[in-house]
């Protein structure tokens, strides 16, 4: 029997808006996954903090500030400081399509832009987690 897969969905910084984040995470929750839903006005030091102490295996962030570039890279930084980058990161929100391949290079691993499908997230994290969550 495969485990479940933790999942922690965090909204960082000032962004009040949270319904994309909770459809999400309900979507997740819905498909036999573990979710940890954080709330609004998260740091990124709050956000690794649950993962690590929920021994998530993936974290996913909601972020229509526009300060996505900081607060993606600031998590990863997070994960590497605490030698927890086994913990994946993706996210979703107003991104700009030419940010996402720099957030990928600083090492999220998927990108959601509004459009996405419940679908689509829910079977993206199946096929890109569900290994780690099997070990």
């Amino acid at each position: 029997m495969v485990a479940p897969i933790r999942i922690v969905v965090a909204k960082p910084g000032l962004d009040g808006h949270d319904r994309g984040a909770k459809v999400v995470a309900r979507a997740l929750r819905d498909a036999g996954h573990e979710v940890i839903y954080t709330g609004l006005h998260q740091t990124p030091e709050q956000i690794v903090e649950t993962a690590i102490q929920e021994d998530a295996d993936i974290i996913g962030l909601s972020v229509l500030s526009g300060a996505h570039m900081t607060l993606f890279k600031r998590v990863i930084e997070l994960l590497d400081e605490r030698d927890a980058r086994d913990i994946l990161v993706f996210g979703g929100g107003i991104i700009p399509e030419g940010d996402i391949p720099l957030l990928a290079e600083v090492g999220v691993a998927k990108v959601f832009t509004p459009g996405a499908t419940t679908t689509e997230i829910v079977s993206w994290v199946r096929d890109n987690v569900v290994e780690t969550a099997e070990a």
